[in-house]
């Protein structure tokens, strides 16, 4: 399935991630992993802006009262945007690498809050299972949840809240797991194949989830977008003009925009894939969900 779509912006990224909308500001904010920017596109005025940060970043979310959390290299950071380009930060927890060069990758807040993110070793191709998936409280501390993953991504919640997605991106693994998430504890159980992606084209990246509980999941390699029901039944895709999509969000006034990110390879000429790198924005025909914001502040 073909769908219009519009370029977002004029910034073309070397792996675009964690894209998050923001209705109160109209604005879409979304990463560039290898050269640790964040970005900050405001739809009004078609306006660009960007932060640099002190290591690769992996993901992000807005927290109640108008900072970030961000999953970098080294751990989770607290970060302040200011309108200048201007960025302060202050880590919140060190992450206990097994070994290096690692960092975080996929990540977002549950339905209650807290933030989830997966590791992974820098160099993909090396196949190493080293990367461990942790969760991030208002307690400002790092809870190590599981361990065994490659390139943890896809991770996205239910409407409800109660099942937990995640996907391994690399070769060996191409399937997205469903939990049973305990949204008391924050804790993941019960895991099982959700899709099997080698069965179907590309492999899962990013992921978010719309109003109806489907799943909608970057197919790296394939240009697609997929969404499976539920029942991991496969429902439709999208295609993208470039190969590699890489997050998914749902944004826009109603939430019925689907924001892609995307990624660009090593040794292809901008030639031969020219929107690489680029974020863009689809029509699905479905509405998402606003996006969970960091609970850094005490709940009434």
């Amino acid at each position: 399935m073909t769908t219009h779509y519009s370029l977002i912006s004029e910034a073309q990224c070397e792996t675009g991630e964690s894209p998050v909308w923001v209705s109160q500001e109209s604005a879409l904010y979304w990463l560039d992993i290898p050269v640790g920017k964040i970005y900050r596109w405001h739809a009004p005025s078609d306006q660009l802006s960007q932060w640099q940060m002190p290591e690769m970043v992996g993901s992000m979310a807005m927290c109640t009262n108008g900072e970030w959390i961000v999953a970098m290299e080294t751990g989770i950071y607290r970060v302040q945007l200011q309108a200048n380009g201007f960025a302060t930060h202050e880590k919140l927890d060190h992450v206990e690498h097994p070994t290096q060069p690692m960092r975080f990758n996929d990540g977002r807040c549950d339905r209650q809050g807290r933030f989830l993110s997966g590791t992974m070793f820098n160099d993909t191709k090396a196949g190493k299972n080293v990367g461990s998936f942790y969760k991030f409280g208002n307690d400002n501390q790092l809870t190590r949840l599981m361990g065994d993953l490659i390139v943890p991504n896809g991770l996205a919640f239910s409407p409800d809240g109660c099942t937990m997605y995640l996907a391994d991106t690399h070769a060996s693994r191409q399937s997205v797991w469903a939990f049973d998430y305990d949204v008391a504890t924050g804790t993941p159980s019960n895991q099982r194949v959700f899709v099997d992606m080698q069965q179907h084209e590309g492999r899962p990246d990013g992921a978010a989830v719309d109003s109806d509980g489907c799943y909608w999941v970057c197919a790296t390699d394939a240009g697609l977008v997929s969404r499976f029901t539920p029942q991991g039944k496969l429902d439709r895709s999208i295609a993208i003009p470039t190969a590699k999509p890489a997050m998914c969000a749902f944004g826009g006034d109603d939430f019925d925009t689907l924001f892609v990110t995307s990624l660009r390879r090593p040794n292809i000429s901008a030639e031969e894939d020219p929107y690489a790198g680029r974020v863009f924005a689809l029509q699905p025909g479905v509405k998402g969900l606003p996006e969970p914001k960091f609970q850094n502040t005490p709940t009434a």
